[in-house]
This record gives structure tokens, sequence and C-alpha cells, in this order.
């Protein structure tokens, strides 16, 4: 089918609230469940799907004023509904969940283009890499040292070497549980931790000391992510530990913000809530011409998709919450193999197929 005849006919959004598998926390919050929202887009006998984490609020986002844009649109025209989409959520507050839920259909318009030509998602952008490396990501601070050991050791013995612990509920008991998380993993895996923007700048850059002495290579939201001065404070007092930060990231305008104050060494993007695949290939635009490096923030299995296309990709976060929910609710997911993500370049689309059946229980909001 051709761009001249496709028109969208259908509109639907659902949410889901999964139970976690165990008590999680990080610097900042806890929490015990998780929710997706799920788009879809109806075209004759075509149907693109996409979805994103956050509120179920975003379900009637998209059932209103999303719907309004998408009804009878042309599904090839993607860049004109994005603009369409974040103009109708003006009044309502384009950050925060309106910006997830266009995300959320921005991935279903991805989805739906690409199965109307005949093609996978990662052909209809362009590939630059045919595997997309990740990092095993969890080690909650609600865990035990067994559970952080067991988790990140486990992942090390799946061939994801490089790893990622929670640090910041208790900064007193930080260097013991940094220290365990490296005797799990072994001397040689890289180490990464995540502070969710808990510590004061004096307490980031102590604490940065003490990580060093465990070959800790990735610090990421050392301080608040609003806290640029606070950022590049740290960032230009380390000088063998990239500073990470830019997952709350909306627009370009917020990355271009944070890449002016030299604030990161590595530009960390969440197609989730940046407007879908194609706010994350604009922020990977705007990092591209700071020159810095990006890496995807969490959905795994759904950046997959887009890192295979963008420049200067260094990894994705394989969190454990979203690759368990992943897992749950799709068939058709890109492969874990040897450390990285491959997407299936035969499967038109996303390649992903729901299992209504097996996820009916968790669903909160249609």
């Amino acid at each position: 089918m051709t761009g001249t005849t496709a028109r969208i006919d259908r509109v639907d959004a659902t949410a889901y609230t999964v139970p976690t598998d165990a008590p999680e926390a990080d610097g900042t919050i806890s929490w015990d469940s998780t929710t997706i929202v799920i788009a879809t887009l109806r075209c004759d006998d075509y149907q693109g799907l996409g979805y994103t984490y956050t509120h179920a609020a975003a379900a009637s986002l998209i059932a209103k004023p999303l719907s309004n844009v998408l009804n009878g649109a042309d599904p090839m025209d993607i860049p004109q509904l994005w603009e369409a989409m974040r103009r109708s959520l003006r009044n309502i507050g384009c950050p925060g969940v309106g910006w997830m839920a266009m995300s959320a259909v921005d991935h279903a318009l991805w989805d739906l283009k690409a199965k109307l030509l005949g093609v996978s998602v990662t052909t209809l952008l362009g590939c630059a890499r045919e595997r997309v490396p990740v990092y095993g990501s969890g080690g909650f601070t609600s865990y035990t040292i067994d559970q952080l050991q067991t988790q990140l050791a486990g992942y090390v013995e799946q061939g994801i070497a490089r790893v990622k612990m929670k640090v910041g509920t208790h900064p007193d008991q930080d260097a013991r549980r940094v220290f365990a998380a490296r005797e799990a993993i072994g001397e040689h895996a890289p180490l990464m931790v995540d502070a969710n923007g808990a510590y004061t700048r004096k307490q980031a850059l102590t604490l940065a000391d003490t990580f060093a002495e465990c070959n800790v290579d990735w610090f990421e939201e050392p301080v608040s992510s609003d806290d640029l001065q606070g950022l590049a404070l740290v960032r230009n007092h380390l000088r063998h530990m990239d500073v990470a930060a830019g997952e709350y990231g909306w627009d370009t305008w917020y990355f271009n913000r944070m890449l002016d104050a030299g604030a990161v060494d590595v530009l960390q993007i969440d197609g989730t809530r940046c407007g879908g695949f194609t706010g994350f290939m604009q922020a990977a635009s705007v990092a591209q011409a700071h020159g810095i490096p990006i890496s995807a923030h969490c959905a795994p299995h759904l950046h997959a998709h887009v890192c295979c296309a963008v420049p200067g990709l260094r990894h994705l976060e394989y969190f454990h919450d979203h690759a368990r929910i992943e897992s749950m609710f799709f068939d058709g997911l890109p492969q874990l193999r040897k450390g990285a993500l491959v997407v299936d370049v035969d499967r038109a689309g996303l390649g992903l197929i729901l299992k209504k059946q097996d996820i009916e229980e968790y669903r909160v909001a249609s």
C-alpha cells in the first residue's frame, strides 16, 4: 500500500500495570509496579503498535486530543503528524504525560508506515549497525547485598559484560554496596552507578573518589539533572569516569541546554519520553553536533530499532523491569546475543505481536 491511499481509520490506547517481581527503589523514589501504555493505529487491514512507560492517564490523551489529529490522516506523513500532535498538546502541557502519550503514538506511526511499505522499522530508518550493545541495569537500592550480587553477576553470565547499579538512598552504605558489586562481577567487567540525582554536589564529589577505587567508569545523575552547573562541576573533577544524564529530556531545547553547559560526557535519550523515534533522532542529531556520544535509556526492545540507525551510539540500557515486561507482553522481540540486541529485519514494522490473552489481567484503562 502507498501513502496516496492510506488513511488512519482507528486509534486505540490501553494501559496495563504490572507489579514488580520484588520491591524496587533508587536514590530518590521507590515503586512496586510499572505501567505500560500501548497505542494502536489501524489503517484498513494494517495495524501499527507503539508504547511508552508512564501513567495510565496517557491513554486518555491518545484517545483525545491526539486521535483528533490522527483519524483520517496519511500515516506516511510522520513529520507533519508529529508537529500536529505537538501543537494539540500546547494548552495541556507538552512536557510530561502528554509528551509520553505522543511518544507511544509516534512509535506506532513508524510501525504502521513500515508495515505498509513491507519493511522493518530498522530498514525504514536506515541501518548504521546490525547489533546494539547493551548494559545490564537494575541493582536497586532496595535489594539486599545478596540480591544485588546475584543480579549483576547474572548479567555477566548472560554475556552482558557491562552492568549498572543504583545508589543514593543511603549514601553511608553506598561504598560498601559498590565494593560488593565489584566483587560479584569480577575485576574486568565495567561497573556503572546511577544516583538518580540523589546526592549533593559535595557528596557526589566525595563518593566519586570512593567509587573510583572500584574502577567505576560511569556516574549517572550524580546530582539533579536540572543542576547543569553541578553536573559540569562533577564532570570536570573526574578523569576516568563519565558523567551521564538526559533521560528526563523532553525536546531539543532541553538537550541543547545540557550540552551547551558542558554537563555530560554521554547524553542519555529516552524515546518513550522525548517524542518517540522522531524525537530520539532529533536529540541524537543535537548530540552529534556537540560531539557527544549517546546512550538509550530503558525500553530496550523498543529502542533497539532506532539505536540501529543513529550515529554516535555507545549502548542501550537493558533495564530489568522493562526487559521483563516486554518479554511478558510481546512475541517477536529483538534477540539478546553476546551482549547485544539484534533486530530481525525480515519482520515488518517493529515485528511485535501483542500477547493479548496473557496480559489481560494487568489492564487498568482502555
